[in-house]
């Protein structure tokens, strides 16, 4: 499974020198040959886990769990978590000054790859001016006149710190709009920590097991109902049986993996809920911006009632935003009643960062970005036929799974091989490469990365999964 194509790319040829070593096929014939710089890498990260060892027993002091978001920590994949001391373009600086070719791009905001140079001038600018005023910006304005004139559904927006803020603020509007009260979503999907969204929640919650129900009453728990990925007629039973004030869904799912809707099934969503009087709302935290220049909803050709945004429009600093028609928007206060507020919401410096990275997304960035995640793709479906592995993608984004059979929902991402997964993340972290610490969370691809990092990527994972194939000394 892989998206949506552009076209058949050239396929990266995976060839295996004498030695062994993995060798790209991919005209320039890039060698992977770095004898002396591995050594000097390993001796390095050697000294890295000492000093990283220390670091993260005196941040579980201080923090719980020694991370301030669960996806950092790397347990579930044996690991500690890996302090980062700074990154530029594609690559991640670790405490011990070890590189790493980046595959996260801080959870998807970093879309123009880190430190960017535009991006940078535009925080200073506005750092120059004042940090935070807790009065309305010009830059807000702008922000919301460039957003709206992006997304195909959007025309007024209400900025948040997080993407949790902004669906909340969603189904606080939802249910005021419909006078309804039951949300539905989708297992494995991620809106945020808000109680009545959490319900088999994907992305970090289904990474460390964690139950839905602790600190949830039942009264919470009992205003969502959790239907399957892809699933008609679960969804049209559960339309049709409650009084749904919205149903939520990510319109590509990305914190399961990758699991793109199935053929028409964003088109059943916006007929089944207008006609059951349902707002559909969707949460383009991470399609948004990422994947075509108005999102999912552009890509697919779907409009939803409500939009939540975040990652991009913050360009790597807190930012999200609700978005959707200007009927609906003007019932949040002070143009309505329904009450929404935030100390920083529309924070200048997040506004100026968000406006520097969507002013440089324009439709030649984006076939830019969507090369270069078909040659991605494309290398990774190849080793995926050699080793038993299935890959989906969506421009800017890719999963490979451990398993050989398409992963169509959360239940059959939750059947995919952790032990395989942990092991071949552990072989490319000692390669070089970082990726996402869980089977459940995207790669994300960036304009910083270029076609001699993908293909290193390539041969890193070649190597890495030859030497953690099952029956192999697994790394």
């Amino acid at each position: 499974m892989s998206g949506l194509s552009r076209g058949a790319p050239d396929k990266v040829k995976i060839k295996v020198r004498g030695d062994g070593r993995p060798l790209a096929d991919t005209g320039s014939e890039v060698e992977y040959r770095e004898e002396e710089k591995v050594k000097a890498e390993a001796a390095r990260a050697a000294a890295g886990r000492s000093g990283n060892t220390e670091l993260f027993e005196r941040a579980r002091q201080v923090l719980p769990g020694g991370v301030n978001s669960p996806v950092r920590a790397m347990g579930q994949v044996g690991l500690d978590p890996v302090f980062i001391e700074s990154a530029e373009g594609a690559e991640v600086i670790d405490r011990a000054g070890r590189r790493y070719l980046d595959w996260v791009g801080s959870w998807g905001p970093m879309i123009l790859g880190h430190t960017d140079p535009e991006v940078l001038k535009a925080i200073g600018e506005a750092a120059a001016r004042g940090t935070s005023f807790g009065a309305a910006t010009e830059l807000e304005v702008e922000l919301g006149e460039e957003v709206a004139s992006r997304m195909p559904s959007v025309e007024m927006i209400r900025m948040t710190s997080s993407g949790s803020e902004a669906a909340m603020a969603a189904a606080r509007l939802a249910r005021a709009v419909t006078g309804r009260e039951v949300l539905v979503k989708f297992a494995g999907a991620y809106h945020g920590h808000s109680d009545g969204l959490l319900a088999a929640a994907g992305s970090g919650v289904a990474t460390h097991g964690i139950p839905s129900g602790p600190g949830i009453t039942e009264a919470q728990a009992a205003g969502t109902v959790v239907v399957p990925w892809n699933d008609r007629e679960a969804v049209a039973e559960a339309l049709e049986k409650y009084e749904v004030a919205a149903l939520f869904a990510e319109p590509i799912a990305a914190n399961m993996g990758v699991v793109t809707p199935a053929g028409g099934f964003l088109d059943f969503l916006r007929e089944a809920t207008e006609r059951t009087g349902t707002l559909l709302v969707f949460d383009e935290v991470i399609t948004g911006f990422r994947v075509a220049r108005g999102g999912a909803q552009e890509l697919y050709g779907v409009n939803p009632d409500l939009t939540v945004m975040g990652k991009i429009i913050g360009g790597g600093l807190p930012a999200a935003a609700l978005g959707g028609n200007r009927e609906m928007m003007e019932r949040l206060a002070p143009a309505g009643d329904v009450y929404q507020a935030g100390t920083l919401s529309g924070n200048p410096l997040a506004v100026a960062a968000g406006l520097a990275t969507l002013r440089r997304l324009d439709n030649g960035a984006y076939e830019r970005l969507g090369a270069l995640t078909d040659r991605l793709v494309s290398g990774l479906s190849e080793l995926a036929d050699e080793h038993g592995l299935t890959v989906a993608s969506a421009p800017g984004l890719a999963t490979p799974f451990f398993s050989s059979l398409p992963v169509t929902n959360f239940a059959e991402a939750q059947a995919t091989d952790q032990e395989r997964f942990a092991a071949f993340f552990r072989a490319m972290l000692e390669r070089g490469i970082w990726l996402p610490p869980s089977r459940f969370e995207a790669w994300f691809v960036s304009l910083a990365h270029d076609e001699i990092q993908i293909d290193r990527t390539l041969m890193a994972a070649a190597e890495a999964l030859s030497a953690t194939d099952p029956g192999k000394t697994i790394g």
